[in-house]
């Protein structure tokens, strides 16, 4: 007999109120198929619907339910009936008396029942095994493997089902995606008992379901470590893209006792670039996520701890440790801090764009929803590096990419090697001197109202998704009052803080700062985040590398 396809999840179901019945099939069964199979019994038709539900959402399979004709309350083809709407890939065996063949005949288009046994079935030998040993060979025959990751299901055109799956791939946790509407989204629904009101629903691997999941909540259930392990660091990292893990791969290397936090998933930016092709080392390229995942494993093998989901609203100063402050009301001290907050795209502000992100326009996310765009008209806003990468790996999937770009041309902003393969990419259009001047759509992204910029000329172009790269916003307004910053927002370090030579206002010590030493002493920043930054992975790195030098330095004068 052929092994099922996942011998430790795979299921055998028998039913039969008689309990000495029941405990007898389940031996038989066990007896055959124990060691390839899970054998599970029950004594109503009620508790196996319930076990079958519960299956579901752990990710089990299902081959074969086997179930007792005369049954109380609900009979043995009534149950059949209902567990086709949890496992319609299940086989279905009827235990019959003789008296019952005629249910059991009509029972094959009711249910469209795959055998039924006659009692008893000695030996088993001959009248129970033969049976069941072809209907595990159908079985194995379809694709019924069970699903041991997370499952989500929601709505497609849903903002908070479109983040809960952000959160979910950019901290590269498998996972399924289930829309309500199709058939196995609303199987889920059912066995977790609920009705559909309230998405996205998560189910764990473990069968646990949570209904619209906050991100921590989330990050805790999927093995993500959200809580600090001690009140005090050698060093706090703020930020998890490439600044911030340089910079805890050399803080932890270096003997520091590092904890990076990080608000949503590592990798920043960066983390969503489909494909990074000038970093130095990768000839052919990298993606953003492999190049994440290898940070994020080797600051955790030098021993620096990385907390996600959550967030820091505060920072102070206390004597001469600095406190970081957590939107929980925790917080944790450190001898030092690094600022590697990095930034976040702009908001458009075209009429109908906010009501519609998550629902059609996207910041970002074009790794997530990429497979979606398949044979779809896609446009994309921006002219920089991270619009480019999107457009070309979207330009694998979908029918049209259209870059909308206010200026002449993507020259400005865009690096070279990216502006030839754009030109060369015989499915994507670059529109210069143009602009969305509105979005319309009633629960999802319908059309667009671009604008030429240079004549005002208005159009309409029907679009279903679009992707907004403008822009940089730092992530740095919890730090008002504390650390200084330029108009924009983004943290002003090293010779940008003194003028004609003179250290920052309130600067105590006898020395200027350091070059990426904030107005905070002991607090550096590197980065995006960073007033003049090149906005480049390279450099960012460097300057997370070069921040922790820098953070001996201050060590060893304090």
């Amino acid at each position: 007999m052929a092994e099922p396809t996942d011998a430790a999840r795979t299921v055998l179901l028998t039913v039969d109120d008689d309990p000495g019945v029941s405990r007898a099939v389940a031996r038989d069964l066990r007896r055959r198929y124990g060691a390839s199979y899970r054998v599970v019994r029950a004594e109503s038709g009620q508790s196996a619907l319930e076990a079958l539900r519960e299956l579901k959402l752990r990710g089990d399979s299902v081959a074969v339910l086997l179930a007792d004709y005369r049954m109380p309350v609900m009979n043995g083809i009534e149950f059949l009936e209902r567990a086709m709407d949890v496992y319609p890939g299940a086989r279905r065996v009827l235990l019959t008396a003789y008296a019952d063949t005629g249910a059991a005949i009509d029972a094959i288009n009711v249910v469209d029942l795959d055998h039924y046994l006659l009692k008893p079935w000695d030996p088993p030998e001959e009248k129970l095994y033969p049976v069941v040993d072809d209907l595990l060979a159908a079985w194995r025959a379809g694709d019924h493997r069970p699903v041991p990751f997370m499952k989500v299901v929601g709505h497609r055109w849903s903002a908070r089902s479109s983040e809960v799956r952000e959160f979910l791939a950019r901290n590269q946790v498998p996972y399924r995606w289930y829309s309500v509407d199709e058939p196995e989204g609303r199987r889920l629904l059912a066995a977790a008992g609920q009705d559909g009101l309230r998405l996205p629903l998560v189910i764990t691997p473990d069968g646990g379901v949570l209904v619209e999941p906050e991100a921590p909540e989330l990050a805790a259930r999927v093995g993500l470590a959200t809580t600090p392990t001690a009140d005090f660091y050698d060093l706090v990292v703020i930020g998890g893209g490439p600044a911030g893990l340089g910079s805890a791969v050399y803080g932890a290397s270096e003997g520091l006792r590092t904890v990076l936090v990080e608000r949503s998933a590592t990798g920043g930016q960066a983390g969503q670039s489909s494909r990074i092709e000038n970093y130095l080392g990768f000839p052919d390229g990298v993606s953003g996520a492999q190049l994440t995942d290898r940070a994020r494993r080797q600051a955790t093998r030098f021993g620096a701890e990385i907390l996600t989901a959550r967030e820091v609203t505060g920072l102070e100063v206390n004597g001469a440790a600095r406190v970081v402050r957590f939107a929980d009301g925790s917080a944790i001290g450190a001898h030092s801090v690094i600022l590697a907050t990095g930034v976040q795209y702009r908001r458009l502000t075209a009429e109908g764009c906010a009501g519609l992100t998550g629902c059609g326009v996207f910041y970002g996310s074009a790794l997530t929803e990429a497979p979606s765009c398949q044979g779809h008209d896609v446009f994309i806003v921006g002219g920089a590096n991270s619009a480019g990468q999107a457009a070309m790996y979207l330009s694998r999937f979908a029918k049209s990419v259209t870059l909308l770009v206010r200026g002449p041309d993507l020259s400005a902003s865009m690096s070279h090697y990216l502006v030839q393969q754009i030109t060369e990419a015989p499915n994507i259009t670059v529109r210069a001197r143009t602009e969305v001047e509105a979005a319309h759509g009633s629960d999802r992204l319908e059309r667009l109202t671009l604008r030429r910029v240079d004549t005002g000329e208005a159009e309409q172009a029907e679009a279903q998704w679009m992707f907004v790269f403008i822009g940089a916003a730092p992530l740095t307004g919890w730090l008002d009052g504390t650390v200084r910053r330029d108009g924009r927002g983004f943290i002003l370090a090293g010779p940008d803080l003194t003028v004609d030579g003179e250290p920052p206002e309130g600067w105590d010590l006898d020395r200027p700062p350091y070059h990426l030493e904030t107005s905070v002493p002991g607090v550096f920043v590197a980065g995006d985040a960073r007033a003049e930054s090149a906005k480049r992975v390279a450099s960012a790195v460097g300057e997370g590398a070069m921040a922790v030098m820098l953070v001996h330095r201050y060590l060893e004068q304090s």
